[in-house]
């Protein structure tokens, strides 16, 4: 080392990734030294310290990693603490070549889980302190106090209960049994099941009655061991339950074996299911094992519970001041707008949809960086009369001066305006008090379109966090009373009512409406669904009103899911109403809540305050159902980047994890692998134009056999569905995609069921949440139809949003695109889609004679089911490769990037004339190729007819669930206007005669014109073959 060099400070300004040689002290007193990468990441670096340890002594004394953190001497000659173990080494800069490692104790335990939550949620939680918000503050110990509880309660479940949140039970919609072939047959058929005990290879075949209860299996397969192995001990099944074979499914409850989507699926796919025997101690340990995790963290700290409200003194009743509202409009910052012209400022009250009061628009003022008004803007309504949830919604605008507009039509006039920004703010706090004082509030900018309506009462109350470079406009609250003032309680409202009780009606109501008012008792009784109506009649800016309609709304009865929904809508903003419609939702069971889960998030974006009725159920029911647990996180993680949306989300995902704190485990392993799968994605795309495919291909391949990708992408539960594990990653059988975007193509083995591989699509440039919509809608249909005794053999295959345009996808096995299966029966892509014959040959190539009439039920029935989907949600881009079919037979869509009736166009031409994909190749299947099998397609002409009369009697459920998605931003799903095809695909307001009559038109109208389609996939195919 040269003279006045001290340390390793010049090592890390070298460039390359070239090893390093370390020294490592492990607690136990035993030595290591062994060379690292300069380029490896802290975390790598204490999993080859375990993997060296583990061939030392006492490594055994050793705990799990997560319980120790490496400390170092830094560059500034201090001690550092590495909780960051994402930081590569060189980033560190050490001063010596020394890492020590020690056990993490007290406040170390809580800054690993802090540490551990901000990287997997994508937000340092020290971004939620340094807001200095008191509303922010008191949410997280509030809502930090309430799922701890809430896991410490978990914990205390027995064994038997604590299975139904870890691993709820995945059933069919309704008791059937499948038969092969789709054929039912009189009587019931004894089932096979294999059984086997856990820490045994031996098993058994049981056969069971399919309407047996596990119980029964359970008792038989105990029974069969006694004979075997000649056992005395007694054993109870009471005391086991059932496991599927390579996942984390379990088979238990009171519910009849034919119901358990597995072993339905087994049963009809002609498939003996294999299940293990597994003890409760085995469960009891899991159990143990991951509260153990959680009450680290409780001891670590102590509960800290939200101050309590401080004492309302000197307060005046809001409703006795009968003075106009106003506030004061002071100034702008960094505003940004072209010279020559003049700045004004547009505000209005809100609740929900409602103006409350004519907008006030500000004087004209010069274009500068911080325009000064300094007006007073008084609003047309009396402080009495502002309701709860008043917003306050701005708009910020440039018009030309008047003196120089062009003498022409009003029209260019209008173009002249330029909207630059928008800004929502609360009229009282989270605390019920009308708001006082100074507030800087962050605009959000304006879509320069969109100038019919400047106000965005829609958009969130949230200020820009990107408080730099945003404009900025600050104004006044007044000081109405020298003391606070604040809504009045529940309480005040019945004092108010006692004094209208002897006043007319007509003294307050006036117009089409007071009918509909006067009646609302008829309403309450005969028509309790009806409250929607009633309270978007409800004069929201007459206190004397809301009084009455609050008050009412505490005797009305609980109503149905379908109809409690809609009351989620920002429509509805009152915090009575939105109390109200949570408890209708609380009777919602698991798996109904799953199927709503995805629109219960958006309508997240419409609350006022980040304590409220919804976040607080969506996280009681996530911490009492993992798999709820599971798919609320990625919901909400898939949309942090979401400026307006990441404080509140950040928040409900920081409590989740707080109450979970085992499953922070599973997540980090997933958010992992998702980040390894971006960077191969990453790799691909910078990569695949400069050489072969088959050069690319198999430089993907070594990537993934890298030791640090074959860690990360092995052995996890899979995001689409957390029952499957996804083992080891096959590096061979992995590829990439022709698409734009590259996705890539995953395999994994499993270990567990020889030769039965699982697949996974990763995409990165897509967004997948339309997608995601609409095979949850697809899901719900299939629902529907097994209710009603309908079993079409849907596909709704798994797909994940989980970031910006990133998302996974579920690999439908055997299965072939209609695109692939006409070319490889052609000589030209342009006879390839004209040929008729292609799939019925496919199939028969795949199913022998005694299996093809299964294949082609299969095939009419899924056909049947996907032309009424596609056609009630306006499925557009349907080509022949986005239409594939199964070896069984099963058809299915997929890529489904336009839809509400979006169709593709080319120069101007509508490519898509037909409602649904029905071609006269289907038919030929679906009839068996016999021109003169009318019996066969008139059988799925009803099948289509009782689907489409089944969602129409359902209609009101799938526009209330459209409607709840408006919050999602998706291009094709931004208002009430996009969601009218759905009204009229559904025929809503119309008899099931009048549906199904234009139905009929449009089934025909589509087999009538079905060349067109043909013409279509030869042009998209000619357009392929020309880009490969």
């Amino acid at each position: 080392m040269p003279p006045g060099e001290y340390g390793m400070l010049g090592e890390w300004e070298k460039e390359g990734d070239h090893d390093i040689m370390m020294d490592f002290l492990l607690p136990t007193g035993i030595f290591l030294k062994f060379p690292v990468s300069r380029n490896d990441t802290i975390g790598a670096i204490k999993k080859m310290v375990w993997r060296n340890a583990s061939s030392e002594p006492l490594y055994g004394a050793l705990s799990d990693a997560d319980a120790y953190v490496f400390t170092c001497i830094n560059s500034t000659a201090e001690r550092e603490e590495l909780e960051d173990e994402t930081r590569r080494l060189c980033d560190v800069r050490l001063f010596m070549s020394v890492l020590r490692l020690v056990a993490r104790e007290g406040d170390r335990v809580e800054k690993l889980t802090n540490t551990q939550i901000s990287l997997l949620i994508g937000k340092g939680l020290h971004e939620f302190d340094t807001q200095k918000n008191h509303e922010v503050n008191e949410f997280r110990a509030k809502m930090r106090s309430f799922c701890e509880e809430k896991a410490q309660d978990r914990q205390r479940l027995p064994w038997y209960q604590w299975m139904e949140y870890s691993f709820s039970c995945d059933l069919e919609p309704c008791v059937s049994l499948p038969e092969p072939g789709g054929n039912k047959t009189k009587g019931t058929k004894k089932i096979f099941v294999n059984v086997k005990f856990e820490a045994s290879d031996e098993s058994f075949m049981l056969q069971q009655e399919p309407q047996d209860l596990p119980v029964i299996l359970m008792r038989s397969a105990l029974k069969k061991k006694a004979t075997v192995f000649r056992s005395v001990r007694q054993e109870k099944p009471e005391d086991y339950t059932l496991q599927v074979n390579g996942r984390w499914e379990f088979i238990y409850g009171k519910y009849p074996l034919c119901q358990f989507k597995y072993i339905f699926s087994c049963l009809r796919g002609g498939q003996t299911p294999h299940l293990t025997m597994v003890h409760h101690s085995t469960v009891v340990k899991y159990q143990e094992e991951q509260g153990c995790l959680g009450s680290q963290v409780s001891k670590s700290r102590s509960l800290s519970k939200p101050p309590p409200l401080p004492v309302k003194k000197n307060t005046s009743s809001l409703w006795s001041i009968e003075e106009p509202f106003h506030i004061h409009l002071l100034q702008g910052y960094r505003v940004n707008a072209d010279e020559g012209m003049k700045l004004v400022v547009q505000a209005g009250l809100f609740h929900g949809s409602e103006l409350l009061c004519k907008v006030v628009t500000s004087c004209e003022v010069n274009v500068c960086s911080e325009p000064l008004w300094d007006k007073k803007l008084v609003f047309d309504i009396s402080v009495s009369d502002l309701p709860r949830m008043s917003r306050l919604c701005f708009a910020l605008y440039a018009v030309i001066e008047k003196a120089k507009k062009p003498r022409s039509t009003k029209k260019k006039n209008k173009k002249a305006d330029c909207p630059l920004a928008w800004v929502n703010t609360m009229v009282f706090d989270y605390k019920d008090q009308l708001k006082t004082g100074e507030f800087l509030l962050s605009t959000w900018p304006s879509v320069p379109d969109d100038k019919g309506d400047l106000l965005n009462p829609m958009g969130t109350v949230e200020k820009n966090p990107n408080v730099d470079s945003a404009a900025g406009l600050l104004i006044r609250f007044p000081n109405i009373r020298p003391h606070p003032l604040y809504y009045p309680h529940f309480d005040k409202v019945h004092l108010l009512l006692h004094t209208l009780d002897n006043k007319n009606y007509t003294e307050f109501f006036e117009d089409e409406k007071e009918l509909l008012w006067k009646l609302r008792g008829v309403v309450r009784e005969r028509y309790p669904e009806s409250l929607s109506k009633l309270l978007l009649i409800t004069k929201w800016n007459k206190h004397e009103d809301v009084a009455q309609m609050v008050a009412f709304l505490q005797k009305w009865p609980d109503l149905p899911a379908l109809h409690a929904l809609e009351l989620l809508d920002y429509s509805f903003p009152d915090p009575m109403v939105r109390s109200f419609t949570i408890r209708c939702l609380r009777k919602l069971r698991d798996e109904e809540l799953l199927q709503y889960l995805l629109q219960l998030v958006q309508v997240l974006k419409y609350e006022s305050y980040l304590d409220c009725d919804l976040a607080t159920f969506l996280l009681e029911r996530a911490l009492s159902n993992k798999r709820i647990g599971h798919f609320l996180f990625w919901h909400l993680r898939s949309e942090m980047h979401v400026s307006s949306v990441s404080l509140r989300f950040g928040l409900i995902l920081e409590a989740y994890c707080r109450g979970n704190i085992y499953h922070i485990k599973n997540l980090w392993k997933q958010n992992e692998a998702l980040n390894k799968m971006k960077a191969l994605n990453d790799f691909v795309k910078s990569g695949w134009q400069k050489t072969s495919r088959q050069q690319m291909t198999d430089d993907m391949k070594l990537c993934i056999k890298q030791e640090a990708y074959m860690e990360a992408l092995s052995y996890l539960l899979s995001p689409l569905n957390p029952s499957i594990m996804l083992s080891e990653i096959c590096a061979d059988r992995c590829k990439f995609m022709d698409s734009k975007m590259k996705p890539l193509w995953l395999m994994y083995k499993n270990k567990w069921v020889q030769g039965d591989a699982v697949g996974i699509i990763f995409k990165n440039g897509d967004d997948l949440r339309q997608d995601m919509l609409t095979l949850q809608m697809i899901q719900l249909m299939e629902i529907l139809w097994k209710k009603e005794g309908l079993d079409l053999r849907m596909i709704p295959y798994g797909c994940l949003s989980t970031g910006n345009k990133t998302g996974l996808i579920e690999v439908v096995k055997n299965s072939d695109t209609i695109a692939n299966i006409q070319r490889n029966n052609s000589n030209s892509a342009a006879t390839a889609a004209f040929n008729k014959d292609a799939l019925l040959n496919w199939l028969k190539s795949k199913n022998p004679e005694d299996k093809l009439d299964q294949a082609i039920e299969e095939f009419t029935l899924s056909c049947a089911g996907y032309c009424v989907a596609t056609y009630v949600l306006g499925i557009g881009d349907r080509h022949n490769d986005n239409i594939m079919i199964k070896e069984t037979g099963q058809l299915f869509h997929i890529d489904f990037g336009h839809f509400l009736g979006n169709f593709k166009s080319k120069f101007g031409i509508n490519r898509e004339r037909v409602p649904f994909i029905l071609t006269y190749d289907f038919v030929h299947v679906i009839q068996q190729g016999r021109t003169n099998n009318s019996e066969k397609f008139e059988r799925f002409r009803e099948c289509c007819e009782q689907a489409y009369k089944i969602l129409c009697r359902n209609g009101t459920l799938f526009v209330n669930l459209f409607a709840m998605m408006k919050a999602a931003g998706l291009p094709e799903l931004s208002s009430f206007k996009d969601i009218q095809y759905l009204k009229d695909s559904l025929a809503l307001g119309k008899s099931e005669e009048e549906a199904l009559k234009n139905f009929k038109v449009k089934f025909n109208e589509a087999l009538r014109e079905s060349w067109k389609t043909k013409v279509n996939w030869m042009m998209h195919s000619l357009a392929k073959d020309s880009r490969l």
